[in-house]
């Protein structure tokens, strides 16, 4: 499975943000492209370990489950999944110092050493479920908008 702790995937990670532009649309959501970058740079800084979302009640009771069903193999994030209301952007900007932020927070993952993560759904994560994640949630926003 891919993991954004392999160089050569956080590359072509970095490519498919750097393709963007701001007249990029989504196939499906409601997020535009600002509101995206925006939102995947929230999430990474919380797989990092920068700050940390209190857990919901259902992530504590089906949490652990459903991440092994979606760590199982290579397949994409489902469409339209719910987010946490702290992930959720509005408005409109500058994508440039969105995307440069993502970028920067993806270099991070070069010297990773987190595990204990505690994630706000599925709880607490080794730094191996992190990077495949962070690998699947990236791949996922990046295929919204067909990058």
């Amino acid at each position: 499975m891919k993991t954004v702790l392999e160089k050569s995937i956080r590359d072509e990670l970095i490519g498919r943000i750097n393709s963007l532009n701001q007249n990029s649309s989504a196939a499906w959501g409601k997020m535009n492209v600002y509101q995206m970058l925006k939102h995947c740079a929230i999430a990474e800084e919380s797989y990092l370990g920068k700050k940390e979302y209190k857990r919901i009640f259902i992530g504590r009771l089906i949490g652990k489950k459903v991440l092994k069903n979606m760590l199982k193999d290579d397949s994409p994030m489902m469409r339209n999944a719910k987010t946490l209301k702290d992930f959720i952007v509005t408005g409109n900007g500058d994508i440039e110092p969105e995307k440069q932020k993502w970028i920067a927070l993806l270099h991070e993952y070069e010297q990773y050493s987190n595990d204990g993560v505690i994630h706000w759904f599925f709880g607490p994560m080794t730094k191996e479920q992190i990077g495949y994640f962070s690998y699947k949630h990236a791949d996922h926003h990046l295929r919204q908008f067909n990058a």
